[in-house]
């Protein structure tokens, strides 16, 4: 249930407001002044305050940072007897959801509140959503990891933009995060967007968001990130992917702190920190005509490269045991280590999928295995490679290996062929054909 808290020195109106939005289906807390507010704040964690803006003890407006630091996911709703408009301003200015008057704004409480609800959801939402990554959780004791990593702490405590540049795969959405956890927005909202997900128009909504009626089907306001993330921390992935006019977009936010919705005609202040990420040249693409060069200057304040796992080879076996821990647990299958075959393998291997490469092949290898982990239970395309680092020579007999890997992972699904083709990526049908063709055993089958 959603949790309210009123804040009010008078009892009838306090009750009043309490009674209509108990009827409303929340949760309401009240305190008759700041002191008992913010004990209340602390012990209940409601996802919106409603808070008188003349209290005994301190104006609501002033003790507004208060309550932000306290609880930076809750939203403020201020309420007054006598509003004027400099009050008004500065309670959005400190962080109010909303300021209304008494009496003449009875009719907006609720869909005001509802409106609050919805907002503080999205930071709960985000909160799930995101790993909470630090540098201190960050692998790696390779001098390109480690400089990177001392490049970001020294980056991180600035509010300037970031640009994360490597390979697919390397760890940039993780670096993003220990940056972000590691600032001063670090109790705000991390949003992360992949830009090269979206088409144009799509990634220029989810970014701004648009008002009701503003294009066909926009049958509400909907929230952009920006939004989302205000006094927070917005990662781009793959910003290269974006479209040249909406990086101009972009460009007017970074140096203007203002964007409009699809639909508006006032813009929207927004004070968000952006750390974008991408695998390819930028340089080179603004020589294309495909990337604004003022737009890259303001997104590389500060560039970190992250290095390719095969430059920091000592770094795979610490990365392999992680994930080892981590999906033994999410399987709670029981793994009795890691056999030298097994490492031997993981270090000669070309890893062009980099981490995000290696944390799948330790996945699907703690599915197959049984006991201690060891070369038979890798894929087969890393199975194939020699002391040298690379692949076998036409001698080696595929065909067994190949057979042998079937069987382990039919046994493993009990004989379920369609688990067992999804596990090895490959179509039922030549699942069948590869059953025939090797001659395996098939009585444990279903």
């Amino acid at each position: 249930m959603s949790k309210l808290l009123i804040i009010d020195d008078e009892p009838i109106i306090r009750k009043l407001l309490a009674k209509m939005m108990e009827l409303e289906g929340y949760e309401v807390f009240q305190a008759e002044d700041f002191h008992t507010g913010m004990s209340q704040l602390k012990k209940n964690h409601p996802q919106v305050v409603l808070c008188d803006v003349f209290l005994p003890d301190g104006n609501g407006v002033e003790l507004l940072p208060k309550m932000k630091e306290c609880a930076p996911d809750s939203e403020i709703v201020m309420l007054t007897a006598h509003g004027n408009i400099e009050d008004g301003v500065k309670a959005i200015k400190n962080g109010a959801f909303d300021y209304i008057t008494k009496g003449d704004d009875n009719n907006k409480i609720i869909p005001i509140i509802s409106r609050a609800m919805d907002k503080a959801g999205d930071h709960q939402t985000l909160k799930k959503k995101t790993t909470n990554y630090t540098f201190d959780s960050i692998i790696g004791s390779s001098p390109g990891i480690q400089s990177s990593i001392q490049l970001a702490r020294k980056v991180a405590v600035t509010d300037v933009s970031v640009l994360l540049t490597g390979e697919t795969g390397t760890g940039k959405e993780v670096f993003a995060q220990a940056i972000h956890s590691g600032s001063n927005r670090r109790v705000h909202p991390f949003v992360a967007l992949n830009c090269s997900a979206f088409s144009r128009d799509l990634l220029e909504s989810e970014l701004f968001g648009y008002k009701a009626g503003a294009f066909t089907g926009a049958m509400k306001e909907k929230k952009g990130l920006f939004e989302i993330a205000n006094h927070g921390t917005l990662f781009l992935d793959e910003i290269g992917e974006m479209s040249y006019d909406l990086q101009a977009k972009l460009l007017r936010v970074l140096e203007t702190g203002e964007y409009f919705m699809i639909g508006a005609t006032i813009p929207t202040e927004v004070d968000v920190r952006i750390i974008s990420a991408t695998n390819e040249d930028l340089p080179k693409e603004i020589e294309k005509g495909h990337f604004r060069e003022d737009l890259f200057y303001r997104l590389s304040v500060f560039q970190i490269h992250l290095s390719p796992l095969r430059e920091r080879r000592e770094d795979i076996i610490p990365l392999a045991k992680l994930f080892l821990t981590r999906y033994s647990k999410k399987l709670n299958k029981e793994i009795d280590g890691i056999t030298p075959s097994f490492i031997h393998t993981l270090k000669r291997a070309e890893w062009k999928g980099n981490v995000r490469e290696l944390k799948n092949v330790i996945e699907r290898s703690c599915i197959v295995c049984d006991g201690k982990l060891t070369a038979e239970d890798l894929p087969l395309e890393l199975q194939t490679y020699q002391e040298n680092g690379g692949p076998q020579s036409d001698t080696m007999d595929l065909a067994a290996v190949e057979r042998r890997h079937i069987a382990r992972v039919l046994a493993y699904v009990k004989g379920n062929k369609t688990k067992a083709a999804r596990l090895l990526k490959i179509g039922l049908t030549t699942l069948y054909r590869k059953i025939e063709e090797y001659h395996i055993d098939d009585s444990f089958s279903n």
